[in-house]
This record gives structure tokens, sequence and C-alpha cells, in this order.
């Protein structure tokens, strides 16, 4: 997830974007750039690292000019190097992307063989030289862009420029946010409301399949074959602090309704569904090792640590490999038995988790490969693994974590079915069927979300109880972990998750007419047995809470609470439990009045030990 903002008027259009960037610096800050065009002169300026890098060189060598675009980067394609960074310009055209171009690398090669140079590893090079060429046959910059478009397969949000053509911006969308904002003799582009927001309030969204051209005395939009549409102009109110948010009222929140494409951004290039294979190289580990390794070892820490817990039901269930899951805080303080059979495969948001980099070395140490599931290029545990997964969350600014840990399982989910087809555990049927059950997960996520407002109710009914248990058996287990974690993170009531098998164990005594049972129930061979300790709980006269998939029709009688999600295949049916998890939580605090992207006493990344 990148940031764009562009301006064509007469203002300084350094200014205007630096100002906008500093409004999206939350979709990334690997590396940020600018470009300004000075009657037909094209200045680029780029750095690496967080804006005000970029910011300091631009006070020592500013550019001039009132048409201009700017990008801040979240890496994806390319490592965050000043080569990689955002705008790239081959020929006079310039591109600044938020997105994935899926056929990049057989692109690339085609443009190579035709004698063109490339100063990135990244994607969005290549729609500028794609352009670039198509100038050769086309009159206008409109034109050749459309022929360049023609031939990416994935997402994108664009902005360009041309030294031809100093009076005008192109944009472009495809599955990636994109709005336009119109002012008097002057116009602006951005990924996100916040960016142009100070500057005015009359909005365009683009929708997928859309370019406009903006002038500064005039926008018009198209489509990509050149048919002229009229879109509504929509008036924003957002306060400045909402509209970071993108209107909603907490980071948290956001990121909860970020999922569907968080999921589909982590899966998108990595599939062929039709063949039933999972690409995971260059980044990946070599399937020469992934076909010898023994075992595997998941390290991690807090819901990570549950993360891993359900990758270990995917791993042993559909690549048929043993699998450990350790705290990653206690890895080290024993004499782990791992060697150079042993993929370590160390999960975090961050990639500084303290615990979970001092946990890899010890494995590492020891002859173990690794590999680490991350959401941050660049980061310590990328640069010290063997190998990386990222999982395309983009940035997650609220503490308690939500879109991070769905796309881990995302990633864990691919690991786990590549694994299966490379030990020919997996026939090429049902890793068909897998990845087909993948792609129907974003649209179920929106379903579990559109009942935000039943799930509202349930924490209005119970935001002053102080305690909560949360049940779950076989790869639910873990929900329930997180489910307890994220409401003790935000709310501060104590909550505890167990396997429902182990109620009577323990927790049975726990029980009474206040106490809330949050009860996982999916249709597998444990619905019995949880329905069982549903009885259990209502006989001591428990308040029960269900969260169930394909419920069956005795259940709504039996509890005092049920939260519908559709079902999916059993390894993945545990994202879509999640989700109530995580609004559950999420409104309960907002009831009690708690901080809820900044709870106390917590950071977002645990950096020491």
């Amino acid at each position: 997830m990148c940031g764009i903002v562009g301006y064509v008027g007469e203002r300084s259009a350094q200014e205007i974007i630096l100002e906008g960037l500093k409004r999206l610096e939350y979709r990334g800050y690997d590396s940020s750039g600018v470009a300004v065009l000075n009657e037909g002169e094209l200045q680029i300026q780029r750095s690496v690292g967080k804006l005000a890098v970029l910011q300091e060189k631009l006070r020592e060598t500013p550019t001039r000019g009132t048409v201009g675009l700017g990008h801040t980067r979240w890496a994806t394609h390319g490592s965050p190097t000043e080569e990689n960074a955002h705008p790239h310009e081959a020929d006079g055209v310039v591109v600044v992307h938020n997105g994935i171009i899926e056929n990049y690398l057989e692109l690339r090669e085609e443009l190579r063989r035709e004698g063109r140079r490339f100063r990135s590893e990244t994607d969005t090079e290549v729609i500028c030289h794609l352009i670039s060429r198509a100038l050769q046959r086309w009159a206008t910059l409109e034109e050749a862009v459309r022929e360049a478009l023609a031939q990416l397969k994935g997402s994108y949000a664009l902005g360009i420029l041309w030294e031809g053509a100093p009076d005008r911006i192109l944009a472009a969308r495809m599955e990636s946010p994109l709005v336009i904002g119109l002012g008097s003799r002057e116009n602006f582009l951005a990924s996100d409301i916040p960016a142009i927001l100070p500057y005015t309030r009359e909005m365009i969204f683009l929708d997928d399949g859309e370019m406009a051209v903006l002038e500064r005395g005039k926008v018009q939009i198209f489509t990509l074959d050149g048919r002229p549409l009229e879109k509504p102009v929509q008036r924003i109110d957002w306060s400045p602090v909402m509209a970071e948010k993108g209107g909603y009222r907490h980071f948290m929140l956001k990121e909860i309704h970020e999922q569907p494409r968080a999921v589909i951004d982590s899966f998108r290039g990595r599939i062929r569904p039709d063949s039933g294979q999972v690409i995971l190289t260059p980044q990946g580990p070599p399937e020469e090792f992934l076909e010898e390794v023994e075992r595997i070892v998941i390290l991690a820490c807090g819901t990570s640590y549950h993360a891993g817990l359900i990758g270990k039901f995917m791993l042993e269930g559909i690549a048929r490999i043993p699998v450990e899951v350790d705290l990653a805080s206690e890895f080290r303080y024993r004499d782990p038995l791992v060697d150079s059979r042993t993929l370590l495969v160390a999960v975090s948001q961050s990639g500084e988790t303290a615990d979970t980099l001092a946990a890899l070395r010890e494995g590492q140490l020891r002859g173990a490969r690794s590999l680490a599931v991350c959401n941050v290029v660049g980061s310590t545990l990328v640069r010290i693994s063997d190998s990386v997964l990222f999982t395309q969350a983009g940035p997650e600014i609220g503490v308690a974590s939500t879109k991070a840990f769905v796309t881990q399982l995302v990633v864990l989910y691919l690991l786990a079915v590549q694994l299966g087809t490379l030990r020919e555990q997996l026939s090429m049927e049902d890793a068909q069927r897998l990845l087909k059950d993948l792609i129907r997960l974003p649209g179920q996520l929106e379903e579990v979300l559109h009942a935000e407002s039943r799930i509202q109710e349930v924490a209005r009914r119970f935001m002053n109880a102080t305690d909560f248990l949360y049940l779950g058996r076989g790869i639910n287990y873990p929900v329930a972990l997180e489910g307890a974690l994220k409401l003790k993170e935000i709310s501060y009531i104590h909550a505890e998750g167990y396997p429902a098998g182990e109620m009577k164990h323990g927790p049975i005594a726990l029980i009474d007419e206040y106490l809330p049972v949050v009860v996982l129930l999916t249709q597998d061979r444990t619905l019995e047995k949880v329905m069982g300790n549903i009885e259990e709980v209502k006989a001591r006269k428990g308040i029960v809470i269900a969260v169930a998939s394909d419920p069956p029709q005795e259940l709504q009688k039996k509890v005092d609470e049920l939260i519908e999600v559709p079902a999916n295949n059993s390894y993945l049916t545990p994202i879509l439990l999640a989700v109530p998890m995580q609004l559950l939580a999420y409104h309960i605090a907002v009831l009690k009045g708690t901080d809820v992207d900044q709870p106390r006493n917590l950071a977002k990344s645990v950096t020491v030990e």
C-alpha cells in the first residue's frame, strides 16, 4: 500500500505534494519522492526512509513548477532503495504507482529484448517503458497510456506525467483507490482523501477501469477504451482527524474493514487456481529445500503466536509435515532440537520483535534454515532470514493487530498448499479446491463486516462484564485465544481463551450467571462435543455467545446470542471467526471509552526483551 499525490494548477506543486504526502505517510514510509514539470523540464527528487529525509533534500535543492506528482512507498517489488523509490521515469515519462503488476517479469523481459534498460527492481518501471514505447505510435499521451494499460495484469492506481504534455496529469485505476479533487484553476489527485482535503472538499472517485485527464481548468474522465464518462462530484465534510482514518473513528476499525483487500493482496500473483499451483518464489524458500525439510518450527509472540498455532493445523493437515509452535520468548531458554533439515518459520508483523529475532538467531546457530513471515520490507527479521514471505497487509497503525493476523494466516495457508504439492501429499484437484476456497474468502469477509451492527448490539449488552471466557476446539482454539487477547488489550476486561475440551478441568468453576462465554463452532467432527460444552455452561446458568459457521438449527434456542459467519473449508473458517472477535472487542472498548488505537502499557512492536 503506497500513497500518491498529484497537482496541476498555479501554485507550487512541491509544497502541495509534500503536505499531501505527510497525510498519507501511514500508507508507506520506506521511501518517497516527487517529480515536478517546469516549462517542460522534468525535475525528480527521491530518498530512502521517512518523508522528513525527502523534505530536507528538497530544502537544499527545491523543485520549481506547478505540475507534479509525489509518492510515499510501502515496498512490494524491490527493497527500499533510492533506485526503487518512486517516481520512476523512462524517456520523459514519469509514473507513480500503488498496486502490484502480476505479469511485470514477462513484460520486463520483452522490453529488455528490445534494448530497453531498467534502473530499478520494481514492477512500476515497466509501465514507464510501455508508455514510452507506445508514444512512438500514438500522437497523444492518453492513447499511449491506454495501449500500455491493456498489457497489464494486476492492480494499479497510477499518476502519469510526460515532458511532451507539460500541462496535464493522467490517472488510472484498477483495484486500487484513487480520488480526484476539484479546485478553481487547479485540480488534485490522491490515493486517499486526507491528502487533498485542506485544498478542496469536492471529490470524484475513480472506479476500476477508468482513466482521468487533469488540467488546470478541467478534468475529463474516460473508460480505458476511450469512452467519455460523467462522474458525480461528492462533497466531503469530514474533519481532518476523521480523514486520516478514512472516515473511521479509529485506525483499528479502519484496519478491520481493510481485511478483504489485504487478503486479496496477500494471495494476488501467488496462485494459479486452474492448475492448483502456488508460486512463492523468488522470495520464498527454494523448492528443493522444501521437498527435503523434515520438520517445521514456528516462532512467534502474541497475536503472531496465535497465527502460528492455526498455521500448525494448516501445515500438518495439508502438507502432512510435523510442526511445532514455540513462544519465541521461551525458545532460546531451553536446548532446542533443530538441525539443517528443520525450517524455522518466524512470524512477526513488524519484523523487529526482540524475542522473535533472538529465537531465530538461536535456531540458525544450530544449523536450521529460516523463513520470515513479515509485513515490513527492510525489517531486521527480513534481513537476517534465509527467505521471506511478505504478508502485504500494508501499514497497521492500531496497536491491536487485526489485518496483520489475517494475512499471516493467508500466507501460512499458501505455504501449506505449496508444501503439500511439492511433497506429493496433495492432488492437483485438492490443491485447486483449496485455492478456489481462498478466492471466495474476501467476499465472505465482506459478509461478516456487513453484520457489524449485530455485533455492536452484543457488545452493548455485555460491555459491563468483568470477565469473559472464550472456548474453541481444534483449529478454532487459537481463535479463542486471539479473541480473549483482543478484549484484554483494548477494553482492559479480564478474558481467558481455553480449549473447549478442557473446560471441565478447571474453568467450569468460574461459570455463573454473570460470566459471558464466547463459544466458537464449525461443522466439523468436534461439533457435537462443543454443543455439549454449551449445555454444560447453560446448566450452570452461564451466558453463551455463539459464533458459528453453518450453525445447526437447534443452536439458536440453546444460546443467548448467535453471530453467524459464512462457511469455508476448515482451514480458512478460523479467519472468518476471528473478525467477529475483533469487532466485539473493538465495540466493547469504544463503549467503555478506552484508547482503542493506543491501549495503555502496550506498544505496536516489542523491540526489547
